[in-house]
């Protein structure tokens, strides 16, 4: 079975992923946790803590909404402290993942050496 992205690497991005999707739309933690199931197969139990983090950081700010089928959810935005992360982030992230692919990418055949008459 071949080996899969390092669990580490995916929770390095995590934060990222989450600023990305805010920067989309509003959304509480569980819609943010499925989202990027879906997208990098991070599981629900770790946004959560990411999220109150993030809260603490003033990268995000709550507000609750009523729910007619439940309890009120905490959804989150971000602030522009969040912005200015994504922004950060985005960049260093886009030159560290091209720095990644130029390595990725095969290397040029070498000509064989010409042999001396």
């Amino acid at each position: 079975m071949p080996e899969t992205i390092d669990i580490q690497l995916k929770k390095g991005v995590l934060g990222l992923c989450v600023l990305a999707v805010l920067a989309r739309n509003e959304s509480y933690a569980y819609e943010i946790a499925s989202h990027l199931s879906d997208a990098i197969g991070m599981g629900e139990g770790t946004i959560y803590p990411l999220m109150r983090r993030m809260q603490t950081d003033g990268l995000v700010a709550t507000y609750m909404v009523e729910s007619p089928a439940g309890p009120s959810r905490k959804y989150y935005k971000l602030t522009d402290a969040g912005r200015a992360a994504l922004e950060a982030q985005r960049d260093e992230w886009r030159g560290f993942a091209s720095a990644v692919d130029a390595l990725l990418e095969p290397l040029p055949a070498t000509p064989a050496p010409l042999e001396e008459a």
